[in-house]
């Protein structure tokens, strides 16, 4: 079947089909870093990675455009408040390009960890000034734009005469407008829902460009629109990111385009996918809350939340066991049960490199194979396909006691199958660090002098050599012919 996401323009699953295929161009809202990056970051990362990774494995040819937001993302999220990045600047007494580059460089180890593949272009907001400032002039020429006090807005007002407002939010505009009457004659504004696309600088602000109205900085919208356009074209394929940023500034960034491109900008991209949010035993995750979890704090275990330290594949783990747009609630029994999940599945994969042919098969490879691929074409269904995995569990091990046969060709479609999605397509590394090979045959030595202590009825040397080995995080299995072994979490 075809590869259909849910378009949140539409608010269906279309079928996906790309402008200029095999060519496709993708842009996500990558983080703004002014701190360290938490489980929303993660979950963004590790969804649209999926995404990039399954159409490369469907072959197309993705360019990936992730940004980093490292000026103009104020305090409200619209127009209001400090930077983010000059208040951690002011607050840490340093200057904001080192907020930028330490939180960045942040990010990047975290992602790194997650095994989340880096994008093909990873343009930063402050590199991108010209673009933005081209961008804006256009929409002034349009109509659609005003300058005041050195500071330029978009025109809210101007731009529904010519196009819808609140298309991609569902919001119902008239409301918003009527609900922020009260607040017009409070700034320079003409109307208090119109949005920034430049901000006058005062003297003493530390990030400032020269601009045709004067020194200043971009809004927050503007930088997205830009660099979005700039490297994929208008309109291009797939616009992503958290689905806390469809309204204001997703639907800002549609508005952008129309009024800088026309009718031609198409909703500026075809496909809008959002992924849901993250909580935390049901409540929203904040600071202000007390249940702020920055990625580092699950890789080290830092209390209060986590008793101890967990693998960033048991995270990647449980972020693919929830479908993208459903909510994810974190929980270290969540976390704990992902991570014996993901070691079963991973030892279970071992295992099927370890089977040998047949001369005739008991099971049927390519339907199963089909409906694992059917359920990442159904909207990227990573829950769905994980537990298809996890049915042949079962099968697997009695495959590798002999009591399963595949042939020749099968067997080498179910490993194939095995490799491509677990670890191609949802990007999971295997969990042994040292040597395959190495780590194998240590442990089977250790069997097979288990195995001779037991016939020899030596059972308080079985013993100890079962407990050390669980101790080293290996499980072993006794069937009446022979033990075999998995590896259980680190």
């Amino acid at each position: 079947m075809p590869l259909r996401l849910y378009n949140t323009l539409t608010r269906q699953k279309e079928e996906f089909i790309p402008l200029h295929p095999p060519y496709v161009g993708m842009y996500v809202c990558g983080p703004t870093v002014y701190g360290e990056p938490h489980l929303g970051h993660a979950r963004a990362a590790v969804v649209f990675d999926v995404l990039y990774r399954f159409l490369r494995f469907l072959g197309y040819k993705v360019r990936y455009v992730r940004n980093i937001t490292d000026v103009g993302h104020l305090e409200s999220d619209a127009d209001e408040g400090e930077d983010k990045i000059l208040k951690k600047a002011r607050l840490e007494q340093i200057e904001p390009i080192e907020v930028a580059q330490r939180y960045t460089a942040m990010y990047h180890q975290a992602m790194d960890a997650l095994n989340v593949l880096r994008p093909s272009i990873e343009p930063t907001a402050t590199g991108h000034i010209a673009q933005q400032i081209a961008m804006i002039e256009r929409i002034l020429e349009q109509g659609y734009a005003y300058a005041v006090n050195g500071s330029v807005y978009l025109d809210v007002e101007r731009y529904r005469q010519d196009f819808p407002y609140g298309i991609l939010s569902g919001r119902n505009v008239e409301e918003l407008i009527a609900g922020s009457r009260e607040l017009e004659g409070q700034s320079e504004k003409k109307n208090p829902w119109d949005f920034a696309l430049w901000k006058r600088a005062e003297p003493t602000h530390l990030m400032q460009w020269d601009s045709p109205w004067g020194r200043g900085y971009p809004g927050w919208h503007i930088e997205c629109s830009a660099m979005s356009t700039h490297y994929l074209g208008v309109p291009f394929d797939i616009h992503g990111g958290g689905i806390d940023l469809i309204f204001p500034h997703h639907e800002a960034e549609i508005a952008q385009a129309h009024a800088c491109f026309g009718k031609d900008a198409h909703y500026e991209a075809r496909y809008w996918i959002h992924n849901n949010f993250v909580t935390i035993h049901g409540q929203k995750m904040s600071k202000s809350l007390g249940n702020f979890i920055a990625v580092e704090d699950v890789f080290t275990g830092k209390p209060p939340h986590l008793s101890r330290a967990y693998p960033p594949m048991a995270l990647r783990f449980l972020i693919l066991q929830a479908h993208y747009r459903s909510t994810l609630d974190f929980s270290e029994e969540a976390l704990q049960a992902a991570s014996r999940a993901y070691y079963r599945l991973m030892s279970t994969h071992a295992r099927l490199e370890e089977v040998a042919p047949q001369s005739y098969s008991t099971f049927a490879v390519q339907p199963w194979r089909e409906r694992v691929l059917a359920t990442l074409e159904d909207d990227l269904n990573t829950a769905a396909a994980l537990a298809l995995f996890f049915e042949q569990t079962d099968f697997i091990l009695k495959l590798y006691r002999g009591e399963e046969k595949l042939t020749q060709e099968d067997l080498q479609l179910l490993q194939r199958t095995w490799r491509e999605v677990l670890e191609d397509i949802l990007g999971l590394r295997r969990p042994i660090s040292v040597p395959w090979q190495s780590w194998k045959h240590m442990v089977e030595f250790l069997i097979d002098l288990r195995t001779r202590a037991r016939h020899e009825k030596n059972y308080a040397l079985a013993d100890a050599i079962r407990d050390k080995l669980k101790g080293l995080g290996v499980k072993l299995l006794d069937f009446p012919e022979r033990t075999i072994w998995e590896q259980e979490e680190e």
